[in-house]
């Protein structure tokens, strides 16, 4: 089309979805702020106990992309939506200087009662990711893991982050679960059925991941999180075209036995 300036609809484009993900963030803050606290207690025990298992072995903690991470001692690890904190303390036990965001108060507390009981300390910031982009910092990781892509329903401003983030040679570590487990099949038991849209952009309602660890008649009253799943092509060209540098996409199988076969989790890290 001639004398179209399509810089304007980029920029409305932009703004739409920016203030969709404001709104979206807003409901899911709220859906990770509903009795996660106790449901953490149900699901690992308290702190002191999960600490003591930690201290064991906090290597396996970080299995699988620990390997990326070789030597954690005196390194700066950024863990967007780190929740728990199982992650982060199992790092700062390896010598890692490690900063948490969060959106949960709830994960908050119990992180911060995990770490103590460990003896180490983690720095835990209660917000979203996007407001921490004045915060300064050079870190040697930004970690993300397991079940936190899909709470963003665009993936560019949070690349650009992540690369501001991080110091020159620094890697962003993304370890989450393979699209084809969370997108394309249902599984039960031996049986396996394409159930859904590998390529389906739509938003999805889900539970919070330890809503099933809630007492009965707290669960049918909580808020559900909105998730936009995210094909391994979607991901790949949006760390690309933020300008880091794609090191490795390793896929990981599933180690169920019936599920043997199977992607289950994949990792991508790369470089500034």
């Amino acid at each position: 089309m001639y004398g179209v300036d399509f810089t304007d609809y980029k920029t409305e484009i932009v703004r739409f979805l920016h203030n969709k993900q404001q709104a979206l963030t807003a409901q899911n803050e709220q859906a990770w702020n509903q009795n996660n606290y106790q449901a953490l207690l149900a699901r690992y025990g308290q702190p002191k106990e999960v600490a003591e298992k930690i201290k064991q072995n906090p290597e396996w903690r970080i299995y699988p992309f620990g390997q990326y991470m070789p030597d954690l001692k005196d390194k700066k690890v950024l863990h967007l939506l780190g929740s728990n904190g199982v992650k982060a303390t199992a790092m700062a036990l390896l010598g890692a200087d490690v900063t948490v965001v969060d959106f949960s108060q709830e994960n908050a507390k119990f992180a911060n009662e995990l770490a103590h009981e460990a003896e180490v300390d983690i720095h835990y910031i209660v917000s979203d990711v996007f407001s921490i982009s004045e915060m300064h910092g050079e870190f040697d990781y930004v970690l993300m893991e397991l079940g936190v892509l899909h709470y963003f329903i665009t993936l560019e401003p949070l690349m650009h982050l992540i690369k501001d983030k991080l110091a020159v040679g620094g890697h962003f570590i993304l370890h989450e679960f393979h699209p084809i487990s969370t997108k394309l099949i249902t599984s039960s038991g031996k049986k396996h059925k394409v159930t859904g849209n590998y390529f389906a952009p739509e938003l999805t309602y889900q539970s919070v991941a330890f809503s099933k660890h809630m007492p009965d008649g707290v669960q049918e009253e909580l808020m559900q999180t909105v998730q936009r799943k995210w094909t391994i092509g979607e991901l790949v060209t949006s760390v690309a075209a933020s300008g880091l540098r794609i090191h490795s996409l390793q896929e990981e199988p599933n180690h169920k036995i019936h599920d043997i076969g199977l992607p289950k989790t994949y990792t991508l890290i790369a470089e500034k």
